[in-house]
């Protein structure tokens, strides 16, 4: 094989090469989640606290006087912490996980190939993050606000609520699916920005094009209104 050909590296490797190389991409995997899932659960009290900024803002503006969320079940206050910590150690250790991934695949891609996927690999977390960030700073505290307008002044057992015949409908929000909620927010925007890395890349191997995409526009309105049977 002449060298400098567009051919694949090491093409030739025998499969328990290749596999032994998995298993060892693996434990790289998992120790650095693992490392970092460890670390986020040492402090899952601060970021609890920095999600629910928005909820406890939204609150102070509607003249609550705190934000408390409260334990429904008596283990409730563990999964939150386990929670917090598998999604803390999955964006820490997701750029090792991805380069790890890239040190897999790329022997067996050719030239051109890891020029055109290398740059979607680095713009792949960076969209994650800013769609993220998009869901935190500005859907979650619009999103909360709407919610809690459907509160309800008065408490029970008050002079004015027994003349009405009214009961208050006031926020006690579950701390469990509270942090359920914001997660939702942020992983499904985080997902949603991938998509200009998606059809790019899908661009790029001849999958779909501007002219295409252009056409079914068109008709996506139409899909999404028309009901199933």
């Amino acid at each position: 094989m002449t060298e400098g050909k567009d051919d694949p590296e090491d093409s030739a490797a025998p499969l328990i090469e290749h596999l032994t190389e998995l298993r060892q991409r693996l434990i790289y995997s998992v120790s650095a989640f693992t490392v970092a899932m460890l670390a986020c659960f040492t402090i899952w009290k601060p970021i609890f606290n920095f999600l629910t900024l928005p909820l406890c803002a939204s609150m102070i503006q509607r003249g609550h006087q705190d934000c408390g969320l409260i334990l429904i079940k008596l283990q409730e206050g563990f999964f939150v912490a386990i929670s917090i910590s598998l999604m803390g150690g999955l964006i820490i250790a997701f750029p090792i996980i991805g380069y790890q991934m890239w040190r897999f695949v790329a022997p067996g891609l050719y030239r051109s190939e890891k020029g055109a996927f290398l740059p979607f690999m680095l713009a792949s977390p960076i969209m994650f993050f800013l769609g993220a960030s998009f869901a935190y700073f500005v859907v979650t505290p619009l999103a909360f606000d709407f919610f809690l307008g459907f509160q309800q002044p008065g408490s029970l057992g008050s002079e004015e609520s027994s003349e009405s015949g009214a009961a208050g409908i006031a926020f006690q929000g579950s701390a469990q699916e509270y942090l359920s909620l914001t997660i939702k927010f942020i992983v499904a925007f985080g997902i949603c920005f991938q998509l200009p890395v998606l059809l790019t890349l899908m661009g790029k191997a001849g999958l779909v094009s501007s002219t295409g995409l252009k056409n079914v526009r068109k008709l996506i309105p139409y899909l999404l209104l028309t009901p199933k049977t």
